[in-house]
C-alpha cells in the first residue's frame, strides 16, 4: 500500500502537550498581559491612600434581671443568631450613627476634609459613616465586632469606640423605657377594668331586684335545679325497673291471650307458670283424676255404667270451673299490665314536669347570672393585672444585668490594612496569568490557521509530503551538509514515491496566498533534486512578482515571456546557476498586453520540451486566490505541490485554493507545510528536528557527515 496515501482520521481531544504547546506559542501575549495586570495593580496598589482599621468588641445580651424574674421566665443565654443580625441593623441604623454623628460634630469635621470646607448634611455624612464601618459575630458567641476604617488612627480609634458606647447608652435607655412604660400601660388598663367591674356590679343588682331571684347558687354561673343529679339517676332506675316490668308483664299475657285463642287446652297447663293460682291448680288435680276414673270405668264396666256417667258429669262441671278461673287470671293480668302502664306513664308525666319547671327557671333568670359570670371573668382578669403590675414594679427595681458590655476598647491601629500591597500583588500575579492564559486559549480558539499536520489532513483531505523548518536559507548558499536540507531532502523522496508514473517529471508549487514561501520551497527543492546528479530547470512563472532571479542572483531581461511572444529561443532565455544540474528560466518582462500567455499553446508545448530535455521542471506560480496563472500551471503540468505556512492563513482560505486546483483538473500530489517553529512545537520534531540536530552536533566531522548521509538514506526510505 502507498504510504502517503491519505487515511482519514477521526477528530481526537486536546492532549495535555497540546494546552502546553498553546502556551509556548502564545507566551509572548501571555508575559504581555501578565507584566501588563501586575504592574497596573502594583501601581494602583501603591497609589491608593492608606487606611488604617480600628475595632472595639462588646458583648450583647437580652435584657433580663440578675436573679430570676417573680413571673418565672428564665431569659434566654443562648446564641441567637437572629438576634445578632438584629443587632447588627441597629447599630447601622440612625439612632446609633446618628448619636455618633451628633456627639462626634461628624458634619462639620468632615465637611471640612472632603467638602471643601461646607457643612454635610446628615445623610451624607451618614452614608460615609456607614461605608467604614464593618461589624462581624464572633463565631457562636454573642460578641460583636465593631470595626472602623479611617485615614487616621485616632480617628478610627474614635469613631470605633464612640459606636459602641452610643449603641450600650441606647439599650440602657430603652431598657428604661420599657419598664417605665410597662408599669403605666398596666395601670391604665387597672383603672379601665376596675370601671368595667363597677359599671356590672351596678347591672347585676338591677336584675336581681328585677327578676326577683334568690341568689343561693354557690358556684355563681346560675340556680340550682329542681331535681338533682342523684334524682335523676334513682328516676333512670325506677323507670328502667317498670319499664322492664311492664314490657315482660305485656308479653305474658299477649302470648296467654293468643294461646287462648288457638289452644285452650295448652293454655290450662302454661297458665300456672305465669300466674300461680291455688284454686287452678286444686281444679286441673280433681280434673285428672276424674279424667283417670272416668277412663278406668269405661274399660272395666263399659260407657253405660252409673258411676262412669256420674264421673262424667262431674268433670263437666269441674272444665267449667276451669274456664271460669282461667278467665278471671286472664282479666287480673290485663289489670295489671294496665295499672303497671299507668304508673309508667305517671312517673315520665312528673319528671317532664319538673324538668319543664327547671328550664323556665333557668331561661327566666340566665341573664342574670350570665351578667354575675361575666363580672366574676371581669374580677380573674383585675387580679391577673394586679399581681403583673407588682411583679413588673418589684422586678423594675431588681439590679439588672448590663445589656451591653465593651469587651475590648478600640485602639489606633499601628499600621494600615488598606490597601493589603501583598494580597492585591499576590491577586495581581494569579489574574495576570489566569487571564493571560485565557486570552491566549481565546486567541488560539479564534486561530482557523493550520496548526498541525492532523489540521492539513482532516480539512484538506491530502497527505502532507513534507514539513519545512523555519529560518531556512538557500541551499545553494548553505551546501548539501546544511541541517535544513534534510528537510528538502525528506520532500524530495516523499514526492518522487507519490508520483504515480514516472514519466511525472513537471511539478508546479502554488500557495493560497502571498508570503507562504513557495519561491523558497521551489528553489531548495529543485536544489536537492541537482544535488543528486538529476537535471532539473526552475520555471519562474510568476510574472507579477518574480523573485527566483533575485535569489540566484541572475538577470530577468530575458525569460519565459520572450520565450511565449517568440522573440528568443530556449536555449537564449535558459539560464545556468552555480550549480552545473541546475538551470533557470526567469520569468522575463511582461508587456501590459500580453496577461494571458500562460494559457497560450506556446505554453503547452514549452512544457512538452521541457519535460523531454530536463529530468525534473519545477514551476513557480503566484497565490492561487485571485490570480488564474496559478490555476492555469496547475492544469497543464503533472503535478502541483502546495505550500501552506503554519499558522498564516485560515483554513477555509486553503481549502478554497486546494478545491481551484482540482477544478482545473490539476493533480495535487500532496502539502508541504513550512516555517515550522520547531522550538514552540515538539509535534513536528521528528520530520526533520532529529535531522537538524544530528548535523548541528556533527558538523566539523567529515566521516560523521558520511554516515549521516548513510543514515539520511535510510531515513527518506522511512519517510517514504
Amino acid at each position: 500500500m502507498d504510504p502517503l496515501k491519505f487515511q482519514p482520521q477521526q477528530e481526537t481531544h486536546l492532549h495535555f502537550l497540546d494546552y502546553w504547546r498553546i502556551i509556548r506559542i502564545r507566551k509572548t501575549v501571555i508575559i504581555a498581559v501578565f507584566l501588563l495586570v501586575v504592574i497596573t495593580a502594583t501601581l494602583v496598589t501603591f497609589i491608593l491612600p492608606e487606611w488604617f482599621a480600628s475595632s472595639a468588641r462588646i458583648k450583647v445580651e437580652r435584657d433580663k434581671s440578675d436573679i430570676e424574674e417573680l413571673g418565672g421566665h428564665a431569659g434566654f443565654n443562648g446564641y441567637d443568631p437572629y438576634f445578632i443580625q438584629t443587632e447588627f441593623e441597629l447599630i447601622q441604623s440612625q439612632l446609633i450613627l446618628g448619636e455618633v454623628v451628633k456627639k462626634l460634630n461628624l458634619e462639620v469635621e468632615w465637611g471640612k476634609k472632603y467638602n471643601d470646607g461646607q457643612k454635610l448634611t446628615p445623610e451624607q455624612t451618614l452614608t460615609l459613616l456607614r461605608g467604614r464601618v464593618s461589624l462581624r459575630a464572633v463565631r457562636s458567641t454573642m460578641l460583636i465586632d465593631i470595626q472602623v476604617y479611617s485615614e487616621n488612627p485616632d480617628d478610627a480609634a474614635k469613631l470605633a469606640e464612640s459606636i459602641a458606647q452610643c449603641y450600650k447608652d441606647f439599650r440602657l435607655d430603652q431598657g428604661r423605657k420599657l419598664t417605665h412604660g410597662g408599669l403605666k400601660s398596666l395601670e391604665g388598663k387597672l383603672k379601665e377594668q376596675d370601671d368595667k367591674i363597677s359599671k356590672a356590679k351596678e347591672e347585676l343588682t338591677f336584675l336581681r331586684t328585677n327578676l326577683n331571684i334568690s341568689d343561693i347558687d354557690v358556684a355563681g354561673v346560675g340556680p340550682s335545679p329542681a331535681i338533682e343529679a342523684e334524682q335523676y339517676r334513682k328516676y333512670e332506675q325506677t323507670r328502667q325497673e317498670r319499664e322492664t316490668s311492664y314490657q315482660s308483664r305485656k308479653q305474658a299475657y299477649d302470648s296467654l291471650v293468643s294461646l287462648s285463642i288457638t289452644n285452650a287446652k295448652a293454655l290450662r297447663e302454661v297458665l300456672p307458670r305465669f300466674q300461680p293460682d291455688p284454686t287452678l291448680t286444686d281444679l286441673l288435680n280433681m280434673l285428672n283424676a276424674a279424667d283417670q276414673r272416668a277412663k278406668s270405668l269405661a274399660n272395666d264396666l263399659g260407657k253405660s255404667n252409673p258411676e262412669l256417667t256420674r264421673i262424667n258429669e262431674q268433670r263437666d262441671l269441674l272444665n267449667e270451673k276451669i274456664d271460669r278461673a282461667v278467665e278471671g287470671i286472664l282479666k287480673a293480668m290485663e289489670t295489671q299490665v294496665a295499672v303497671s302502664k299507668t304508673e309508667l306513664d305517671n312517673l315520665v308525666t312528673q319528671v317532664e314536669q319538673a324538668r319543664l319547671r327547671d328550664a323556665k327557671k333557668l331561661t327566666d333568670s340566665r341573664p342574670y347570672f350570665d351578667k354575675k359570670k361575666d363580672l366574676l371573668d371581669l374580677e380573674d382578669v383585675r387580679r391577673i393585672l394586679m399581681r403583673r403590675m407588682i411583679v413588673t414594679d418589684i422586678d423594675s427595681d431588681l439590679p439588672k444585668s448590663a445589656q451591653v458590655i465593651i469587651v475590648e476598647h478600640a485602639t489606633p491601629g499601628l499600621k494600615p490594612v488598606r490597601p493589603n500591597k501583598s494580597l492585591n500583588i499576590i491577586l495581581g500575579v494569579v489574574i495576570g496569568l489566569v487571564v493571560g492564559v485565557g486570552l491566549a486559549f481565546f486567541i488560539e480558539y479564534l486561530d482557523t490557521s493550520v496548526k498541525t499536520i492532523d489540521d492539513v489532513e482532516r480539512s484538506l483531505q491530502s497527505s502532507v509530503l513534507g514539513v519545512i523548518p523555519q529560518n531556512v536559507g538557500l541551499l545553494l548558499e548553505e551546501g548539501a551538509e546544511s541541517p535544513h536540507a534534510e528537510a528538502y531532502r525528506v520532500l524530495r523522496t516523499n514526492l518522487i514515491f507519490a508520483r504515480k508514473d514516472d514519466k511525472l517529471n513537471t511539478a508546479a508549487v502554488v500557495s493560497a496566498g502571498a508570503g507562504e514561501g513557495k519561491s523558497t520551497t521551489v528553489l531548495n527543492l529543485a536544489t536537492v533534486f541537482a544535488q543528486s546528479g538529476q537535471r532539473v530547470l526552475i520555471v519562474d512563472s510568476d510574472l507579477r512578482r518574480p523573485t527566483l532571479h533575485k535569489l540566484l542572483s541572475c538577470s530577468n531581461n530575458l525569460g519565459l515571456t520572450n520565450y511565449l511572444l517568440k522573440q528568443n529561443t530556449l536555449e537564449e532565455v535558459v539560464q545556468r546557476t552555480s550549480l552545473p544540474t541546475l538551470d533557470l528560466l526567469a520569468s522575463g518582462k511582461l508587456p501590459s498586453s500580453s496577461l494571458g500567455i500562460l494559457s497560450s499553446t506556446q505554453m503547452k508545448e514549452l512544457i512538452r520540451e521541457l519535460k523531454q530535455r530536463y529530468d525534473f521542471v519545477f514551476f513557480d506560480s503566484p497565490p492561487i486566490m485571485g490570480v488564474s496563472d496559478a490555476s492555469i500551471l496547475a492544469s497543464a503540468v503533472d503535478m502541483t505541490i502546495q505550500v501552506i505556512q503554519y499558522r498564516r492563513y485560515p483554513q477555509p482560505m486553503n481549502i478554497r485554493a486546494k478545491q481551484l486546483i482540482e477544478k482545473v483538473g490539476g493533480n495535487l500530489i500532496g502539502i508541504v507545510l513550512n516555517n515550522i517553529n520547531m522550538s514552540q512545537d515538539e509535534s513536528y520534531y521528528y520530520y526533520s528536528g532529529y535531522y537538524h540536530d544530528y548535523y548541528a552536533k556533527n558538523e566539523d566531522s567529515k566521516p560523521l557527515n558520511e554516515k549521516a548521509g548513510g543514515a539520511k538514506s535510510k531515513a527518506e526510505i522511512k519517510q517514504a
